[in-house]
């Protein structure tokens, strides 16, 4: 029965800024998106079957993306080849509590042919993308039970 509610959902799922979670199977969820589908899970140790990212992996992620999102438009608007751009993400968790992540870094991998001198002007463009903004500006968070 929740697996059919869940599906109900989302097929729900609108096309303007909400995302649909639905249950999957064991510790293993559905993400749906602007028609879109992704799947999280844990990791074998922590009860899931390790199909599919962790939602903590998919935050960073996230980060990562749009840093390369917006490194990659600034190397087009200023006629610099994309070819070789590259975001790596490590990240840590706070060893304490709450449970959060304590670390990110972000390295750029940039392309050879944009010159020292646009460095600092690509680093703060990447370092102003959205995801970063709201991490910086932190969103009021929400959360009701239905």
């Amino acid at each position: 029965m929740a697996q059919a509610q869940a599906t109900a959902l989302l097929a729900q799922a609108d096309t303007g800024h909400r995302i649909q979670i639905g249950f999957d199977s064991g510790e293993a969820y559905e993400v749906a998106v602007r028609g879109h589908r992704l799947l999280v899970d844990q990791p074998v140790d922590a009860g899931g079957m390790d199909r599919a990212p962790t939602p903590t992996e998919l935050f960073v992620a996230s980060l990562a993306t749009c840093a390369a999102f917006y490194a990659g438009r600034f190397l087009t608007r200023h006629g610099y080849s994309r070819d070789g751009l590259a975001v790596t993400a490590d990240f840590a968790m706070a060893s304490d509590r709450p449970a959060r992540v304590s670390d990110i870094r972000l390295s750029v991998h940039v392309p050879a042919d944009l010159p020292e001198a646009r460095r600092a002007a690509l680093a703060a463009v990447v370092s102003r993308c959205t995801v970063h903004n709201s991490l910086a500006f932190p969103p009021e968070v929400t959360i009701d039970l239905a």
